[in-house]
């Protein structure tokens, strides 16, 4: 029998035969959602039904990007679906459930909390406050202060590995999603220091050991019970004066007195000074200055609305661009003759007034 050969105005495709019939998929727009019902998964591909004269298909990068929410689907589940594209080359329908995958993370991650189930995820990388991890297609975070003793140790060897954490905080609304590692490899020990915990007083006075040194502070460790509890020193709390770096003033191993300032007994976590062990040397200092007194300092900054004065070492003025006439340059450096206007003790403020040979007429 002769091999019957193929017209080339018969349809060849899906879309030539749609095309060949004048049917056209009405009403259906890119972007639009509807709640459709699972037919079947197969193959790296979802069906769906939405009502359309044919189902539409999750499949490819579409699949990809749902594929640990799909993983939970079976035939007969609702789903929210968004439209890809009405109608590909081969007449498809083809949809999105990254939407559906999204709302259902924060739902569960959500339930984990209420539950206090663990979850694992997957580290992205190390800031400089803690690690990013990503899970079920969505960011989050966990602080070095939720990380375990031995799993610190290793902390720059994590990106791309797997944790399993416990989940501390779901907000949707501001996309914030963090978590605890060391409840889940401290889980015994955290149970027990929750105890100890509540036998702590604020405003103690402790001797403990440096563990941690990173930009942001220092991780402590200190003795109660005969157990150990971590606690840090943010850099605002080192000293009295700024601190730009804590690594180059603290070591692992050093001893160091800590005031006991916060506790969080939910996340066994203590928060310490070093500063307020002692008394604040700018206290002592503003005692000779007074309002209306004459004080001489250099300028050691400038800043849009002002200029910040060094009328000794420790002790800081600040020169509003309103006391400064216009006529008047200063420059960084310059020594300046000024007068207090107010001193704010509790805020660590003086502010001054700038003396001048030749008084505008209103200036004092």
């Amino acid at each position: 029998m002769a091999k019957r050969k193929t017209s080339k105005s018969e349809p060849q495709t899906m879309a030539d035969l749609l095309s060949e019939s004048g049917y056209q998929i009405k009403g259906i727009k890119r972007g639009q959602q509807f709640e459709g019902t699972v037919s079947v998964i197969l193959r790296g591909t979802v069906y769906v039904d939405i009502g359309a004269k044919c189902e539409g298909l999750v499949t490819n990068r579409e699949f990809e990007a749902a594929k640990d929410f799909i993983k939970s689907l079976k035939a007969g589940d609702k789903v929210l679906v968004s439209v890809v594209s009405p109608e590909d080359n081969n007449g498809q329908l083809l949809l999105s459930l990254k939407k559906a995958a999204y709302t259902s993370a924060w739902k569960k991650f959500l339930e984990a909390k209420e539950k206090d189930e663990e979850v694992e995820v997957l580290v992205k990388e190390e800031t400089p406050s803690g690690l990013l991890i990503e899970v079920q297609g969505l960011t989050g975070f966990i602080p070095y202060s939720q990380i375990g003793k031995e799993t610190l140790k290793k902390v720059k060897e994590l990106a791309g590995k797997t944790l399993r954490v416990k989940v501390l905080e779901v907000e949707q609304g501001s996309n914030r999603l963090v978590f605890s590692e060391k409840a889940v490899s401290e889980k015994e020990e955290i149970a027990k220091l929750k105890k100890i915990l509540q036998k702590i007083e604020i405003g103690a006075v402790v001797e403990g050991e440096v563990v941690a040194v990173f930009p942001f502070g220092v991780f402590v460790k200190v003795e109660f019970d005969a157990e150990e509890i971590d606690g840090l020193i943010h850099i605002s709390e080192i000293s009295w004066e700024k601190v730009e770096n804590p690594q180059g003033l603290f070591k692992v191993g050093d001893r160091v007195k800590v005031k006991i300032i916060g506790k969080d007994e939910e996340s066994v976590r203590l928060s310490f000074s070093i500063k307020q062990t002692t008394s604040d040397p700018w206290q002592e200092k503003i005692k000779k200055y007074a309002p209306e007194s004459f004080v001489s300092g250099k300028i050691i900054r400038l800043v849009s609305y002002g200029a910040v004065v060094e009328l000794e070492e420790g002790v800081e003025g600040f020169l509003h661009i309103s006391r400064i006439p216009p006529e008047t340059k200063i420059e960084v450096g310059e020594k300046i003759d000024c007068f207090v206007e107010k001193i704010e003790a509790e805020k660590r403020r003086i502010t001054l007034g700038l003396v001048l040979k030749e008084k505008p007429i209103g200036y004092k």
